[in-house]
């Protein structure tokens, strides 16, 4: 039955990962029985490997895997078996790390989609992942006394706006900028 599940998780994960950046990665699960460790939970040794370019061979994720593919592997797990987890709280950070345009757009419309599932928080700077959120907070790093201190503050929807627009313009805002994000909160559905 592993082997089952785990062919069919594998290839799941291998469609949902292409449309995430990684258009020539493949995703496998192996499943191996080993009868010297049996355990309550069976003799199977799970190992998640990954062929990330084409005429590779394919490895263990924590050999070949970089640290923003790893985070858009998770998601897409995450959002496959949500229906079977049990886990109330998922943070991603770096999830947008590589990837622009189309891509982080797909990557906001997957977190928002778990995220009516259970309750996601995701560390971003890219406007097209931001946008999607519930709630939009800022996160701000100061000193003082010599100590490093962060405060992180919920964003009314005009300040969401603004927030965006520093995303997409940089320290200087332009009216431009302000309606383009606009009207990215405006089409999320």
């Amino acid at each position: 039955n592993r082997s089952q599940a785990a062919g069919k998780l594998a290839q799941q994960v291998t469609d949902s990962i292409k449309g995430l950046a990684m258009e020539n990665a493949e995703f496998f699960i192996e499943v191996n029985l080993d009868l010297a460790k049996v355990a309550a939970n069976g003799a199977d040794n799970i190992v998640f490997t990954l062929r990330s370019n084409l005429g590779q061979q394919a490895q263990p994720l924590a050999k070949v895997a970089s640290g923003g593919e790893l985070s858009r592997i998770s998601l897409a797990i995450q959002v496959l078996t949500t229906d079977q987890s049990a886990i109330p709280t998922l943070i991603f950070d770096e999830v947008d790390v590589g990837i622009s345009g189309k891509t982080a757009s797909v990557v906001g419309k997957l977190l928002r989609q778990l995220g009516d599932k259970c309750q996601v928080l995701c560390v971003t700077h890219l406007p097209q992942v931001a946008c999607h959120g519930h709630h939009q907070f800022n996160v701000e790093k100061f000193t003082v006394d010599d100590k490093t201190e962060t405060k992180m503050t919920a964003l009314s929807q005009e300040e969401r706006v603004a927030a965006l627009a520093r995303l997409l313009d940089g320290s200087e805002i332009t009216d431009l900028a302000l309606a383009n994000a606009q009207e990215m909160l405006d089409l999320v559905k």
